[in-house]
């Protein structure tokens, strides 16, 4: 097979000379030593490369430049082992040359410049900027001048940071501001911030295409932008599980390259209320009284969310309900299939081609989008009724530092499908056993009182007679007529109960809106100390509590993009390379 030889000459890195080649997708370079057989080759993905600069050039900790006219330096991707099997560190390579003569020091940044442009088209040149200064420990300010914008500044791309003064801000901003000129969209902060832009940019691209976001029928239109998430907050689990680690140098490097992952992206319909998106947690019961009683103890910082956890497990409290929902293919994946959505995932690779058959341009990919969801709204509902400790759905893994598998291992992050999780009344030290099993290898699944299945929408409602514990005299009445708004959920579909009934499902019925300001806030009692325990939960959307009880929900499979690749697999990422991953260089090498 042909090489695509752009340039090749001898170059020096110190005292040592080396000789480099340019091809069309790689910047090499191999040790000239005739003493030693074994000749070291450094092999860069021209993809990787972050910058190139005239001159002896030093970026972090701070930027210093000594200014020769024979040498250049260049910056690159350099992978790192982060301790575990699953998850790679990202860091900045930098390796100065000196050429013989000035002229060959402008051919090798002329040609390398070039390359870049060439075979790296999604890489942003201006970004929008939303820091969070008050998220996690408050150092997200901190993050962002001192480690990220000096690698944007290195890649040439401009930025406009808006740091973020209350809650909604950003969300407000991407509804009204204009976003003429932008390629991206940079969140520096945790889970909540990232939900913010989710519905800023989300609500702006239906507004735009002349949709109504709030009815659960419409295909949504994917956004344009894409999303970049540098992990400033409490909890980053979308970050973790789409990147692998929680590192914000990681994170600042996948943007500058121009990675893009696909993302699904439930959406969450209530018949008086706005619509809520979820990526990565929507949990009602053990999840939705965490939440709930950790606003409570905001004080305590991250560490509330253990006191809480230890709080509500200790109220030993189970919830009623039906929940129905629309079975995926089984024969596309299983979440029980053992298998991992890593970079490059054959499975979303797949689902992209059934999303998306003919995506040769925008008008396509939409009109394609839009038939593929009303096919995939076509099925038969399957229904479940009784107590439950608690209901869950996420479109992820949702791993986190603390379950490095998450709540659901086998999840996808673009299949158009979500894992609906059902975990029925047992008693504390078998729930015990299913949380613990979160924290290893153990499967969470394989007991005898927890359901996990694949869907494509669900659907959670409250037993007959049973009202939303709201609060309010008003939203009670409002509640009377909650049959018939819930029908806008239903697709006429044929619904199979667990003990063999059938019944036949209404006509979707006309949706009504409610202003956010309206929205109702659910009374929370805490199970240790109050005479009489709760009748119903809340839903934990994302970190956000939710308003109320009954909803329905639908996957939007690849509804947003990412400035990531998934996570990478050490052990397989090494075996691509005869050197495997050296830790003293950081960059995956050769022998030739």
């Amino acid at each position: 097979m042909d090489i695509d030889v752009r340039l090749e000459s001898s170059l020096w890195v110190g005292k040592k000379r080396y000789r480099a080649l340019l091809t069309g997708w790689y910047f090499n370079w191999t040790e000239v030593d005739k003493k030693n057989r074994d000749k070291r080759t450094i092999s860069v993905p021209v993809a990787e490369v972050v910058g190139v600069e005239e001159g002896r050039v030093e970026i972090l900790p701070q930027k210093s430049v000594e200014d020769t006219d024979k040498d250049f330096t260049v910056f690159y991707v350099k992978r790192y082992s982060s301790g575990g099997r699953y998850g790679l560190l990202w860091r900045l390579g930098r390796t100065q040359f000196s050429c013989p003569s000035r002229v060959l020091r402008d051919q090798w940044t002329t040609h390398l410049r070039s390359a870049l442009k060439t075979h790296s088209p999604l890489r942003p040149h201006r970004l929008l900027v939303f820091i969070n200064p008050f998220g996690g420990k408050g150092r997200g300010r901190q993050i962002y001048h001192s480690l990220v914008a000096p690698l944007f500044e290195l890649a040439g791309i401009s930025s406009h940071v808006v740091v973020t003064e209350r809650a909604n801000q950003a969300r407000d901003h991407l509804l009204k501001k204009d976003l003429t000129g932008f390629d991206g969209v940079v969140c520096v902060g945790g889970d909540g911030m990232l939900s913010e832009i989710l519905h800023g940019l989300i609500g702006r691209t239906q507004q735009e295409a002349g949709l109504s976001e709030h009815d659960p029928s419409v295909a949504l239109r994917p956004c344009d932008l894409h999303i970049g998430i540098i992990p400033a907050g409490s909890t980053d689990c979308v970050c973790y599980a789409t990147v692998g680690v929680n590192d914000p140098v990681t994170s600042a490097l996948h943007i500058i390259i121009g990675d893009s992952q696909p993302l699904d992206v439930c959406s969450v319909h209530h018949p008086f209320a706005s619509v809520r998106y979820s990526v990565s947690l929507l949990g009602y019961g053990f999840y939705g009284d965490v939440l709930a009683e950790s606003e409570r103890h905001r004080w305590m910082g991250p560490l509330r969310y253990d006191y809480s956890g230890a709080m509500v497990y200790l109220s030993n409290r189970s919830y009623a309900g039906t929940v129905e929902y629309l079975p995926a293919d089984p024969l596309s994946s299983s979440p029980r299939d053992n298998t991992r959505c890593l970079s490059g995932c054959s499975v979303c690779s797949t689902s992209t081609e059934k999303l998306f058959p003919h995506s040769s341009d925008s008008a396509s990919l939409y009109s394609s989008h839009f038939s593929q969801f009303s096919c995939d709204s076509e099925g038969e509902w399957v229904s479940v009724e009784g107590r439950f400790r608690c209901v869950s759905l996420t479109c992820m893994s949702s791993s986190c530092p603390r379950s490095p598998l998450g709540l659901s291992p086998s999840a996808h992050l673009a299949d158009g499908t979500g894992d609906l999780i059902l975990v029925w009344d047992t008693n504390s030290l078998a729930f015990l056993k299913f949380l613990h099993r979160h924290t290893s290898t153990q499967d969470q699944f394989d007991l005898p009182f927890v359901e996990v299945h694949r869907v494509k929408a669900f659907r959670f409602s409250l037993p007959p007679g049973e009202v939303e514990d709201n609060g309010d005299e008003q939203d009670r009445e409002m509640s009377l007529g909650k049959d018939e708004q819930l029908k806008a959920c239903e697709d006429g579909g044929e619904t199979n109960s667990r003990n063999g009934s059938r019944q036949q499902l209404a006509e979707r019925g006309q949706e009504q809106g409610m202003t956010d300001d309206k929205k109702r806030k659910v009374a929370f009692i805490c199970g240790q100390c109050c005479s009489k325990a709760p009748t119903t939960s809340v839903w934990n959307c994302d970190g956000e509590i939710l308003p109320f009880t009954e909803i329905c929900c639908r996957v939007h499979g690849q509804l947003v993009r990412l400035y990531a690749r998934g996570i990478e697999d050490t052990a397989a990422a090494a075996q691509n390379y005869t050197g495997g991953l050296d830790n003293s260089e950081g960059r995956y090498v050769s022998n030739s």
